[in-house]
Order: C-alpha cells, then sequence, then structure tokens
C-alpha cells in the first residue's frame, strides 16, 4: 500500500485567507527550471495517470530548461484527504481529484454525483464543453483553487463480495466505501446501504478484509487497483461518472511568468485530449481483462433492472437541487441524446 508523504504543517484550510498565505510567485531562472510536482492517487497506467504523464512530456518539450514536472502517482505524497491541503499549502502544484472532492468548496459541483444523471459520456463531455460546464472551473477561484481542465475516467459500476447484485435489494444493510461526497453517501443511503467514506489507497485491503463489502468505480479503477480479485460480482449499473478536474493553486499560477503560464496551459490542453481520448479505450480494454480474469463475475442488467435502481436512487435529486440548482441539473440533463 502506498504510504503519504505527512503534510509538513497541520493547519485547517479554509479559502481565500489561507490560500493567499501561500501566494509567492514562481518564476523559472535562467540557471535552474521550475519544478513542477502534479500529484494524484490512481496508477500510471489509468487514464488520470497517462493524462499526468502526457502533461510532463508536453510541458518539457515546450519549456525546456525552464520547466521540469515531476509525477507522483498511486497516492506517494499525498492521498485523498490531504492533497488538495497539499495545493493550498503550496506543498504541490497540480492535482486532479474526483470532483466529488470539491463539494465543500462549491455545492454546484455535486450535479456531477447525482445518479443516472448522465446516459453515457459523450453527454458528460458535451456538458463540461458548455457554459455551464466551463463556469464550474472557475467557481473555487475565491477560495485559493483554479480548475484547469476536465479529465474523464469513465462510468461507475458497484461491486460487491456477495453473489448476486442485480436489485437494490440486493445491497441493502451491506457497507460501501465511498469518497468523501454528501451525495454519494445519500445515494448509498437511499438504497438501504451503509456508505463508508475511505482513502482511495485503503480500498483494497478494505475489501480484502471485510472492513466494507463493496465499492463503487470505474472499470479502469476495478482493474488498476485490483479490487475485481477481492470481489465476487461485479454489476455494469453506469449509475453515475467519475471525472476529474485538473486544478492548480490560483495564486501560484497567477504568479508564474506569462510564457510559462502559457506553456503549461498549452501542455494541459494536449494532456486532456490525450487522457479523455484513453478514457474510454482503457476502461473497455479493462472491462475485457476483468472478465478474462474470471475472478469476478460480470452481472448484466435488464431494462427493467435498472429502472429499479433508479427509482431507489430518484430521492437524492430532490434532496440537493436547492444547493446544486435546478438550473444547472436541467443543463446536464439536456447534454443527454
Amino acid at each position: 500500500m502506498p504510504i503519504e508523504h505527512p503534510s509538513r504543517r497541520k493547519v485547517l484550510v479554509t479559502g481565500a485567507a489561507v490560500a493567499g498565505a501561500v501566494a509567492v510567485p514562481f518564476i523559472a531562472s535562467a540557471q535552474s527550471p521550475l519544478v513542477v510536482k502534479f500529484s494524484h492517487v490512481v496508477a500510471d497506467q489509468t487514464p488520470k495517470g497517462q493524462g499526468a504523464v502526457k502533461f510532463k512530456e508536453v510541458a518539457e518539450k515546450k519549456l525546456p530548461g525552464k520547466v521540469q514536472v515531476q509525477v507522483f502517482p498511486n497516492s506517494q505524497l499525498f492521498g485523498d484527504a490531504k492533497e488538495l491541503e497539499a495545493l493550498l499549502l503550496g506543498d504541490v502544484h497540480f492535482i486532479a481529484p474526483s470532483l466529488s472532492k470539491f463539494d465543500r468548496y462549491t455545492k454546484k459541483i455535486q450535479v456531477f454525483d447525482l445518479p443516472f444523471l448522465f446516459d453515457d459520456m459523450e453527454a458528460v463531455d458535451h456538458f463540461q464543453s458548455t457554459a455551464q460546464g466551463k463556469a464550474l472551473l472557475d467557481a473555487m477561484v475565491g477560495r485559493g483553487l483554479r480548475g484547469l481542465a476536465y479529465w474523464h475516467n469513465g462510468l461507475k459500476q458497484l461491486s460487491t463480495n456477495r453473489d448476486k447484485l442485480t436489485r437494490p435489494e440486493d445491497v441493502k444493510g451491506l457497507k460501501f466505501r465511498i469518497q468523501a461526497s454528501d451525495v454519494l453517501e445519500a445515494q448509498f443511503r437511499a438504497l438501504g446501504a451503509n456508505p463508508q467514506k475511505m482513502a482511495f489507497a485503503e480500498v483494497y485491503q478494505a475489501l480484502q478484509t471485510g472492513v466494507v463489502d463493496g465499492q463503487e468505480n470505474t472499470w479502469s479503477n476495478i482493474y488498476s487497483q485490483k479490487f475485481h480479485e477481492v470481489q465476487k460480482t461485479i454489476a455494469e449499473t453506469n449509475h453515475g461518472v467519475i471525472d476529474y478536474m485538473v486544478v492548480t493553486n490560483a495564486k501560484w499560477w497567477d504568479g508564474l511568468a506569462a510564457d510559462v503560464r502559457k506553456g503549461l496551459s498549452e501542455a494541459m490542453a494536449e494532456a486532456t485530449a490525450h487522457s479523455n481520448k484513453l478514457a474510454a479505450e482503457i476502461n473497455e480494454s479493462d472491462k475485457k481483462k476483468i472478465a478474462d480474469a474470471g475472478k469476478a463475475k460480470i452481472q448484466k442488467l435488464s431494462k427493467d433492472d435498472v429502472a429499479a435502481w433508479r427509482k431507489a436512487m430518484e430521492p437524492v435529486w430532490k434532496k440537493f437541487e436547492g444547493d446544486i440548482g435546478a438550473d444547472l441539473i436541467a443543463a446536464a440533463q439536456k447534454s443527454n441524446k
């Protein structure tokens, strides 16, 4: 298991005041390159991992001698619970958390966690390219975070250590690992299950030892973290989306030399296109690898089964409509074909 590097300072990060405290411009000099640390919690071979590698490659090519990008995958530096704090403290420069992680900075981002909101990844992509979707990237600048891009992971599947997983009643009373998200907590409570907030790096052991009974994730995360080896059944629910927002410290970013900021922006655009193209390919490939491994059964669902899951999760929409905004939810729905 990866070991989290402890944060150098123990502080409560609450917003702009703290972000401002680390507002030290980083300008690359001719003598030494600007060292840029990109930290994330998943494996290199995942879509996010490949996006980070591509960002490093393009940034260093565009800014030779001016920038050195260091990529730290698999929670090598910071895990889920610490990476946002580390970014605001200036301990890292780029992170790409799941969109769920930002609900404490803007409630509108919770739109991405609503179950069964998007029919497919094309709809997600379309919404993120709209004015409403792009506006969410800048929604946290006042709290010290600047969003630079959306990176796809994929649609979520549900898995458990049980033999049957076709209807909502099959998960009643079971313990599920979730990201720290109020929407996801409400989702599992609506199913009669018990959500357990837990860092990504701890999930495999928790599944293996029975601390939790199940989890929700994309095919690429399930395969790369070997969750399929410690689960009996994976239901192909496609009930939600896991995407990321690549964010940086707003003050740090604004303090960069103009040419460095331009080069990093161009590198981010190329990395985003590369990562998002790979996401669909990797998820499809990893789904096949999971099936071929034969350790976990992939459970197909009928239209009636999916309808039952949708109905069970329906109350979640109404619960969070006030925080998210009915207009934003409607805009996301319009992205479905």
